[in-house]
């Protein structure tokens, strides 16, 4: 028994040294409609195994905002190449939370002069684990990133206490970043930081506000509809 213990940890051990060299996927980059981009970055989580994170490209005539930065800083890099190799104007970035799959790039767009954004509560949990704050807080739960395109909105806390979802009223597509899960989701993912009592409140929120979404975007997993939201709500209240 415990010479097959040891070579199932020397597997286990083999599998997640080879994610995290070579065999990371790059940085994908989907075109959703004519004026919004998705990007997916990946990782090697433990208990979790290879994860893909999901972010957005939204363009505004020339003008590019991202909502979430990818998952670390060569990722990042490699998108602000891609927007510009485009030909667009980076105006600045928000991010919905502040894990690490939504804020890794925050360092690196400072260092670029690109404006970047976060609520207050994000900025203050970032500054008190000593990392890279968001240039530009803001502290009303219904926030324009870019008045009447890009609207931030708080519905409440669920996969943290202050995740945020961006909603693009012209196209009807809902950013729900890790509030909400994919429809292939069988569980709430990482629950570390969440507050599972407000979490199902939370979905319902977000359902009487943008209860006429046309695509609605987890922040890891398949692009969905609306039905995303009660998935996740029933997710959700299945744990209170």
């Amino acid at each position: 028994m415990r010479v097959v213990l040891a070579v199932l940890f020397l597997l286990f051990a083999s599998m997640t040294s080879a994610y995290a060299d070579d065999e990371i996927p790059n940085l994908k980059i989907q075109k959703l409609n004519e004026s919004v981009y998705l990007h997916t970055s990946f990782k090697a989580v433990d208990g979790f195994g290879l994860v893909d994170s999901n972010g957005l490209i939204v363009l505004v005539g020339n003008d590019a905002y991202i909502v979430d930065t990818p998952w670390s800083v060569e990722d990042t890099e490699q998108l602000l190449e891609w927007i510009m190799l485009q030909g667009f104007s980076i105006k600045g970035s928000v991010s919905t939370h502040f894990h690490e799959d939504r804020t890794a790039g925050i360092q690196y767009l400072n260092s670029k002069a690109i404006p970047t954004y976060a609520s207050e509560s994000t900025n203050e949990i970032l500054s008190n684990a000593g990392k890279a704050e968001a240039t530009n807080s803001f502290v009303n739960d219904d926030f324009w990133l870019l008045a009447g395109q890009i609207e931030v909105f708080y519905p409440g806390a669920g996969h943290s206490k202050d995740n945020v979802v961006v909603w693009l009223p012209n196209q009807k597509i809902l950013f729900g970043g890790c509030l909400i899960r994919a429809k292939e989701a069988t569980n709430l993912g990482n629950t570390n930081d969440a507050v599972i009592s407000a979490w199902s409140g939370a979905a319902e929120t977000l359902q009487s506000r943008y209860g006429d979404a046309k695509l609605v975007i987890p922040g890891h997993g398949k692009v969905g509809d609306v039905s995303l939201l009660e998935h996740t709500r029933e997710l959700a209240a299945d744990k209170l």
